[in-house]
């Protein structure tokens, strides 16, 4: 374990986000203090702006909250899976010890973060010009929100396809980094949507009031929401 130059981590996360190999190899393979801690803080960065442009619709409040809880979802699903995916991936060929699959994820998060906060002036914008939130503005309501959906996914797909090669980097073998990314983003899924559904709102809604847990926050699913968002944006 070292402590790297300040100037020196941020090339490496320069690197790490442009994919060159030897640096996203790097990321697992020696591990140092200072890096992580700047993959820590870019990752609660961007994804703390991103949400504080996610609430903004509803109110300052709103968006304040928002940005509490969008890093916080991000840091709780890290470590949560870190455990499951560190005995996963020699179950399923790769030999990655707890601490190498944590700093992995991390990184991807990292990179999610990164383009999280470069995207939210647009995400700024687009609810700045959006009509006031009313419980009239139903349709608009719904394409902002699967704007965020479509936002994040794409965020999460391009710091995936950086973890599928330093699995393959490791492993040798796109057969065996498949198996292993498939099997982690299921439980990166799974734990990441429902931490969502329970820290919700992050958009907010006008027949409710601000506030920063709902009393029904373990009530349903993300899932249903989802489905009723596109049910009402597609529908005659």
């Amino acid at each position: 374990m070292e402590f790297e130059p300040l100037t020196q981590g941020f090339r490496h996360i320069g690197a790490v986000l442009r994919g060159e190999p030897k640096p996203v190899d790097d990321c697992v393979r020696r591990w140092s203090v200072g890096t992580t801690v700047l993959y820590v803080a870019l990752t609660v960065l961007g994804t703390a702006v991103y949400g504080a442009a996610m609430g903004w619709w509803r109110s300052p409040l709103q968006a304040c909250f928002t940005a509490i809880k969008f890093p916080l979802i991000i840091l709780l699903t890290t470590l949560g899976n870190g455990l499951l995916n560190g005995m996963l991936a020699p179950l399923l060929g790769i030999n990655l010890s707890f601490r190498q699959s944590l700093q992995a994820i991390l990184m991807s998060f990292m990179i999610s973060g990164a383009i999280l906060g470069s995207v939210s002036p647009v995400i700024f914008y687009l609810v700045w010009n959006a009509p006031q939130m009313t419980a009239h503005a139903t349709g608009v309501y719904a394409f902002i929100q699967l704007t965020q959906v479509v936002v994040v996914a794409f965020a999460g797909v391009v710091a995936n396809l950086r973890l599928e090669q330093l699995l393959q980097r490791v492993s040798g073998s796109a057969t065996i980094s498949r198996r292993v990314l498939y099997a982690w983003l299921a439980g990166n899924l799974f734990l990441g949507s429902q931490l969502s559904w329970i820290l919700r709102p992050f958009i907010g809604s006008p027949e409710m009031r601000v506030e920063f847990l709902r009393k029904t926050a373990f009530d349903g699913n993300f899932y249903e929401t989802v489905f009723r968002a596109l049910r009402h944006l597609f529908s005659p």
